[in-house]
Order: structure tokens, then C-alpha cells, then sequence
């Protein structure tokens, strides 16, 4: 089993094999450019964009600046709108929905380390020192508003028509037609 086979099944691996930093720097170069066109090359964004995600639908709108690890692992649906200087990290799949809305600075993480240091270093004298790292997915539904500075755990999902207060962590699972904040971010009230 490859370390790309393994982090997209969720087992531990190693992220500085060869075939994902390759990858790494692949997303990079795409989205390094996208961040310094003008607003108004919007042919070239959205080629950018299709080269960069596993799939793009059509009237998806992404304010620069964008990151993400690999681009590869992310499918964002028809008319989805993010803000600026958003972060997907990327290791697992991140599956976005048809008209959502997503706010500045929103940061989506699918890597995770065990807790205990001692569990999550390793020494090699070989290699250097590496971290253990897994990985879980993220799903966000349709038509779903996430304000800006919120951050997703690894693992989580978020159901349609859902709205998630600015500055949230989720940290669960949030079922549809839902309002929802707070750090941990829970249900307030059904929409």
C-alpha cells in the first residue's frame, strides 16, 4: 500500500514520502498563481481551480488568497462561494455542496496526531525525525453558510442547510437545518 493509499484510508502514514511531496509542490505552483491574478482573469482562475481540485462546479467563486496541502482531495459544488485567506488542509477528502457559503479565514483540517508526544515523534536516524499522522474526512452539505474564522475538525460533517456561527470549532457531527456555534460548536436552534 502506497503513503497516498494509506492517509486517504485514514491510517497512519508518512507525509514526506516522495509521491505526496510531490503533490504538495504541484498545489502549490496552481495555487501560488491563482493568488496573483487580477480579479478580473476569471477564465484562468476557474482553469486553475479545475486543474487544482479533484472536481469544480460550475459558478464556484474563490476570493484569493486560497490555501490548501494538495487540491487533489477537494470537490467544492455548483455556485459555492469562499472567502479570502481560507486554509484546506487536505490530507483526506473534503467534499463541499452546491451553494454554500463560506467565510474568511475558515479553516478546514482532515490530519490528525496522536496526542501523546511520546506516541506521535519519531526518531530515525536515517530519516530524521517524522510525526505520526492520520487523516479523516470532511463533508459539508448543501446550501450550507459556515462564518469566517471557524475552524472543522477532522471527521466531521455538517448537513444541509445548516448555518454555523462566525469563530466556531466543530468538533461533531451537525445535522441539517440547523443554527450552530460556539467553541465546541453546538445546536442553538432548528432553521
Amino acid at each position: 500500500m502506497t503513503e497516498k493509499e494509506k492517509m486517504l484510508s485514514g491510517q497512519n502514514y508518512d507525509s514526506r514520502d516522495s509521491e505526496l511531496i510531490a503533490q504538495y509542490h504541484r498545489a502549490r505552483k496552481l495555487f501560488q498563481e491563482y493568488n496573483r491574478l487580477e480579479s478580473e482573469e476569471t477564465n484562468r482562475r476557474s482553469e486553475l481551480l479545475g486543474q487544482l481540485f479533484k472536481y469544480k462546479g460550475s459558478g464556484v467563486w474563490i476570493e484569493a488568497p486560497f490555501f490548501c496541502d494538495y487540491g487533489e482531495h477537494i470537490s467544492i459544488g455548483e455556485n459555492t462561494f469562499i472567502n479570502a485567506n481560507c486554509s484546506f488542509l487536505d490530507n483526506n477528502t473534503i467534499t463541499i455542496g452546491k451553494n454554500g457559503l463560506i467565510g474568511p479565514y475558515v479553516q478546514i483540517y482532515t490530519a490528525l496526531h496522536p496526542l501523546k508526544a511520546s506516541e506521535r515523534i519519531i526518531e530515525n536516524k536515517e530519516k530524521g525525525t517524522s510525526y505520526l499522522t492520520a487523516t479523516l474526512p470532511v463533508v459539508i452539505g448543501d446550501s450550507v453558510w459556515i462564518g469566517g474564522n471557524s475552524v472543522l475538525m477532522p471527521g466531521v460533517s455538517i448537513g444541509d442547510n445548516t448555518t454555523i456561527g462566525a469563530g466556531s470549532v466543530v468538533t461533531k457531527n451537525i445535522p441539517e437545518n440547523v443554527l450552530a456555534f460556539g467553541n465546541p460548536c453546538k445546536v442553538i436552534r432548528e432553521l
